[in-house]
Order: C-alpha cells, then sequence, then structure tokens
C-alpha cells in the first residue's frame, strides 16, 4: 500500500531553522520521494518502508530538541501526482 505524508516540524525556540534543516536533511537520505515547500514537507512511498523510516527520525529528533511539536498528515495512496481540476 501506497502512503502520502505531509510533515512539519515546529521547533518552540528562537534559532528553529537549525532543527528544521537537520530533520529535511535526515529526511533526504531516507530514499522517498520528497516534496519540500515553504510551509511543509511530503514524503511519498510504500506505507511500511515510509513509517520504518520516519518513526527513528521523529524520535532522535524529539530526543534532540527540548521544545518542539510535529504536525503530520497522512493519505492512503501515492498523491505525489495531484493536481487541482478546479
Amino acid at each position: 500500500m501506497k502512503l502520502s505524508v505531509e510533515l512539519t516540524l515546529t521547533p518552540l525556540k528562537e534559532d528553529y531553522v537549525p532543527a528544521i534543516k537537520t530533520f529535511i536533511k535526515k529526511l533526504r537520505s531516507l530514499g522517498f520521494e520528497i516534496k519540500e515547500t515553504p510551509l511543509s514537507t511530503q514524503v511519498y512511498g510504500p506505507f511500511d518502508e515510509v513509517m520504518e523510516g520516519l518513526l527513528p527520525l521523529i524520535r532522535a529528533t524529539f530526543q534532540e530538541e527540548e521544545a518542539i511539536m510535529l504536525h503530520l498528515k497522512m493519505v492512503k495512496g501515492d498523491r505525489s501526482r495531484y493536481e487541482p481540476d478546479f
């Protein structure tokens, strides 16, 4: 089964940029199709593989940061080619 995930990492500190950059660089290294926007990063791939890659990354990021939020949206299927029709 394919999975589409949208992630928005929000470190709760003034100097938030380094934590976000580190997180995105680690996401890139997982080998999935990734789309980056100014507000979120989207990951596409097989369900089990995406979850097996994301969980350790999220755990490590939460352990490294004192205060952080992660907004995560998951959609069943590969939405990487979505184009609005309106």
